[in-house]
């Protein structure tokens, strides 16, 4: 509100980065920060500027015990390595002699240096280092760090990520999201810190830079946190050297509208449409006709009157009635003046298969398309992509391998190769899809725009993503939180370098590599991280098939000690809770299995046991409402056969599911080949089962739990 505090001094910062900016700076020095910092709330030291000896014999005195002495130049950034900080000066005589040497070590680092003076600090005593920051991360915007701080900060990287601005449980939450955090609490003795006045630091730093964009860094390093408070020792504020252009942002409902075009068309045409075999018009034109699609298929082709049997059409203009769809199969030296015809006849959606664009340095000729398709409102999904498919509609609108097992997995690659990864996945698997769709170069419709349409799609209850980047974080991430309560969206980031981090201006910069902000924000997002393209897949394929958890009590019924540990091994890896047996339920467990077997958790039956033992027990894990989720360990034996194992477990669990009573029931089968079978048995009906491995079953839980916490089904949600 006009007139107030906060908007004084809001403008008051607005003024000191003008005068910043206008000298052609983009680092403010120590002084300077200490202003914006007093606007904003973040506690710093007193201190003062002294531009002579004297002044800073003065400062120390009225600032009383020992001080910090800092070089204040805007032409040196990082005063430690010009030997521009003394701690601990006490005294006249000391502080003339390090306000001396300070001077002197600055001109020798830089001999152009502009010295504006000496900051005089107090000096803050004893506490938890850590580190308070921001940075701009060109797919998120401003984010928030916070983590373990001193000269520690960039050898341990504890720190981790939010989206800024945060809200004060956010932030709060950040103090628990670093391996350290219980030095926080305090151990072997020392006092825990004050949590609520580090917090504020955060919330406070990513106002700041939401508030003022053009800040591109935030660098409060350290913060020495204690049970009397959180002061920021040193402040680093660096500002963005050049305006970024916003991305173009539909509504929800714009996008809703064009996808539904899109995956649900009613006309879809085809231009570069060909008779000739082996290329992609053709390829395209006989997996729509041989995919049974039964809406209109209108042949483009200004060399053609007839192909495969439908007429052909000179230009897309001449096309009848309405088009959904145009499916682009034309070099791409053609696809702008072609994107104009489409945009004139008011086709809402370009497919755009043709490669040689940006990927190949083109970035220009990519430009132009985009341009056309903002100028007549054309969404173009690619280019360099392989198409994609629509199985309930009966579309395959590709060059590649057709696929029409319809299903409740949507599929989305950047890449075409790990498209057909996909398919090949899906196909041997048996999974059936909604949707598998390439994205290519993603010059306009994205990950956002798909996770969107998927959210609300009643044929997709489970969607993957494979990306190598987003162009738009905040999109994606508004997006899957929208999508994430409804239902589990998993995503495989590739490419975990940071290389960019090494240009940074400031530690909390340098801790901020690509890969260390995508994995804190997607969880933030509530999306189920992929760790390689076969857990992807998996995931994909098995989270549908498993019912939500209730709980957290997990419990081990296996027929080999072995592999009970490595299953509870497996469960600690994932985040996952083993049951503590409460002892009726450990009397009620023993009742089924021999004296030479072990209750508690894992449930160890022993291998020699007949059915009626697995039986047994698998019942009574399934009826006893405080067990949330069973994982199943099976060892093949002539006594109780693969087959025989998985036919009496999946009789177990339709029959409580029947009664209203459904946990997720993962199992890990270990023998012969015959597991394999039992496996596809067991996943046909409910149960993921995976052999050889221990850890597939077990990681495809803790994905499902994951989930559940995410969607907001069980405690310790984002």
């Amino acid at each position: 509100m006009a007139g107030t505090v906060e908007t004084q001094e809001q403008e008051r910062v607005r003024a000191l980065l003008d005068r910043v900016r206008g000298d052609g700076r983009s680092a403010l020095t120590a002084p300077e920060g200490k202003i914006v910092a007093d606007a904003y709330g973040i506690t710093v030291p007193g201190e003062g500027l002294a531009t002579d000896v004297d002044e800073a014999v003065a400062l120390a005195d009225r600032l009383g015990g020992p001080v910090v002495l800092k070089i204040v130049s805007p032409d040196i950034l990082h005063k430690t390595d010009a030997g521009g900080v003394v701690v601990g000066v006490s005294g006249a005589q000391e502080v003339r002699a390090a306000f001396c040497r300070i001077v002197k070590n600055a001109r020798a680092y830089s001999a152009d240096a502009r010295i504006d003076g000496v900051q005089v600090q107090q000096l803050v005593p004893p506490g938890q280092e850590v580190i308070v920051g921001a940075v701009t991360d060109p797919t998120f915007g401003k984010v928030v760090a916070f983590g373990l701080g001193g000269v520690l900060v960039e050898v341990l990287k504890d720190i981790t990520f939010r989206l800024a601005p945060v809200t004060a449980d956010e932030a709060q939450s950040m103090l628990d999201s670093i391996g350290a955090a219980e030095i926080l609490k305090g151990v072997r003795g020392a006092p825990a810190v004050d949590r609520w006045a580090l917090a504020e630091q955060i919330r406070r730093v990513s106002q700041l830079v939401t508030d003022f964009p053009e800040i591109a860094e935030v660098d409060l390093n350290p913060v020495i946190a204690s049970p009397d408070g959180a002061v920021a020792a040193d402040i680093r504020i660096l500002l963005a050297t050049e305006e970024v252009k916003p991305r173009r942002r539909y509504s929800r409902e714009e996008i809703l509208v064009s996808m539904r075009r899109l995956m649900e068309p009613r006309s879809v045409a085809v231009i570069g449409a060909s008779n000739e075999q082996g290329k992609i018009g053709n390829s395209v034109m006989r997996n729509l006709i041989d995919g049974g699609f039964a809406g209109e298929i209108h042949p483009v082709n200004p060399k053609a009157d007839d192909i495969l049997g439908r007429k052909a059409y000179k230009s897309v203009t001449d096309v009848p009635g309405e088009v959904d769809v145009a499916v682009f199969a034309i070099p791409a030296k053609f696809v702008a003046s072609a994107l104009q015809e489409v945009g004139r006849k008011g086709i809402p959606n370009a497919v755009l298969i043709p490669s040689g664009f940006a990927e190949t340095g083109e970035q220009a000729l990519q430009d132009e398309i985009v341009a056309v398709g903002e100028q007549y409102g054309v969404r173009l999904l690619g280019p360099n992509i392989y198409g994609y498919y629509s199985t309930w509609q009966d579309l395959c609108a590709t060059f590649c391998t057709p696929y029409d097992v319809k299903g409740s997995v949507a599929l989305t690659s950047q890449s075409g190769g790990i498209g057909m990864a996909i398919l090949g996945f899906a196909r041997s698997t048996k999974t059936g899809v909604s949707a598998i769709v390439g994205l290519g170069n993603k010059s306009d419709i994205d990950e956002d725009d798909l996770l969107t349409w998927f959210g609300e799609d009643p044929n997709t209850e489970c969607i993957a993503m494979h990306l190598e980047d987003l162009k738009d974080g905040r999109a994606f991430v508004e997006a899957a939180r929208a999508t994430v309560p409804k239902k589990p969206v998993v995503v495989l980031k590739a490419g975990r370098t940071s290389a960019g981090a090494r240009a940074a201006g400031s530690h909390t910069g340098a801790l901020a590599g690509d890969d260390a902000v995508y994995d804190d924000i997607l969880r933030q997002a509530g999306v189920i991280r992929a760790p390689g393209l076969n857990d992807m897949l998996e995931y994909a394929r098995a989270l549908p098939v498993l019912p939500a958890p209730k709980g957290d009590n997990v419990v081990i019924i296996t027929g080999a000690g072995g592999s009970g540990v490595l299953l509870s091994d497996a469960i600690v890896d994932n985040g996952l809770s083993l049951m503590e047996i409460p002892p009726d339920l450990d009397t009620a467990f023993k009742a089924f299995i021999p004296p030479f077997g072990a209750a508690g958790n894992p449930i160890d039956i022993t291998g020699g046991e007949p059915p009626s033992t697995y039986e047994a027990t698998i019942r009574l894990g399934m009826e006893d409402p405080r067990i949330h989720a069973l994982v199943l360990g099976y060892w093949h034996t002539i006594v109780t056969p693969p087959m025989v194992f998985a036919e009496l477990t999946a009789r177990v669990v339709e029959e409580f599911r029947a009664r209203g009573i459904e946990k997720p029931v993962v199992a890990s089968l270990a023998g012969d080949t015959e597991v394999e079978e039992a496996c596809a048995y067991l996943f046909e009906r409910g149960v993921v089962a995976y052999p050889y491995t221990t850890e597939r079953p077990v990681a495809v839980l803790g994905a499902k739990y994951r989930w559940a916490r995410a969607a907001g089904l069980l405690g310790g949600g984002r």
